[in-house]
């Protein structure tokens, strides 16, 4: 055998060794569950959940209450909506994200008429050329009655969560 064929085999193993111990860092690295200060009060669930690989990203449902746990826009379906898409901003905030890295969204609406209002403000969320995947999924009721709008979503981050 060759020193440049010994040097092949030695880089090799190296970056098979890595790989390996990266694969078993992250399967040891626990789910990260966060509650920002910048949404609602949450209770009984967390709002921001980081997935083992730190770049895979769960959004409980947002709905239209602000930080202090108010409801912003009581019966106007438009205001609901802003408040809910600016909570999914924040929450991905707070990990490093943007709307940019949503994958998957999953809307609850009350009332089918207001799709047209929910395109027009999603729209001016999200990127038009990229959107994420969606369900829309008409309810009679959400969490609350004042309730007019949910939306779930997941996220991939472009680089790991940030701490």
């Amino acid at each position: 055998m060759t020193a440049r064929s010994n040097i092949r085999r030695i880089a090799v193993l190296a970056s098979i060794t890595m790989t390996a111990m990266a694969c078993i860092a992250r399967a040891q690295t626990p789910a990260r569950y966060l509650n920002p200060p910048t949404l609602p009060p949450a209770t009984g669930y967390t709002h921001v959940v980081v997935a083992p690989d730190g770049r895979t990203v769960y959004v409980a449902g947002q709905i239209a209450l602000d930080s202090a746990g108010r409801l912003i826009g009581a019966g106007d379906f438009r205001a609901q909506a802003e408040q809910v898409y600016s909570n999914l901003r924040r929450a991905l905030a707070s990990v490093g994200g943007t709307l940019a890295d949503l994958v998957k969204t999953t809307t609850f609406i009350t009332d089918v008429a207001q799709v047209p209002v929910l395109r027009e403000v999603r729209g001016r969320y999200l990127d038009a050329e990229h959107p994420p995947a969606n369900s829309l999924i008409p309810v009679g009721t959400l969490a609350r009655g004042e309730l007019l709008i949910e939306i779930e979503a997941v996220a991939i981050l472009k680089a790991p969560a940030r701490p």
